[in-house]
């Protein structure tokens, strides 16, 4: 297994992995391959994005999408998007991008790491055995329309 630094020409490969994880009946999405990609391009594009693919054989199964965030006391590395393809879902994979990431934040002498997740989805459980907790004092929000 092989992390490295992601770039635009993994986009369609991410899509397709997005479209695999997220196109079920636990999360319920609809994503479509051209929607996918515009989607994770607008990370790619944005101020301090922050990337890494795992790659084995030459393959893409997973990625991370992240960007370094101004906070009043220490910038902190926000993920915005992680993925692994489902068959290697457990294997290490997430784990192994989420250790990129804390090395930056060691290498930058940043704050930490920030997430936001599904907390009915495994997802949860799987940040917290890399030592993440519920902030209490964090809401997220949102409005459909």
């Amino acid at each position: 297994m092989y992390i490295r630094p992601l770039t635009k020409n993994d986009i369609p490969a991410c899509a397709r992995i997005l479209m695999d994880v997220y196109n079920n009946e636990l999360w319920r999405c609809r994503w479509q391959q051209e929607t996918a990609e515009n989607y994770l391009t607008d990370y790619l594009t944005a101020g301090k994005f922050l990337g890494f693919a795992a790659e084995e054989n030459g393959a893409l199964c997973g990625a991370l999408f992240a960007h370094e965030k101004v906070w009043w006391n220490n910038s902190e590395i926000f993920i915005d998007e992680m993925f692994v393809t489902p068959p290697r879902q457990g294997q290490g994979i997430g784990r192994l991008l989420m250790d990129k990431v804390e090395e930056t934040v060691k290498e930058r002498s940043l704050a930490g790491i920030t997430l936001s997740t599904n907390r009915f989805a495994p997802a949860p459980r799987f940040y917290e055995k890399l030592g993440f907790a519920d902030c209490p004092h964090v809401q997220f929000m949102a409005k459909e329309i």
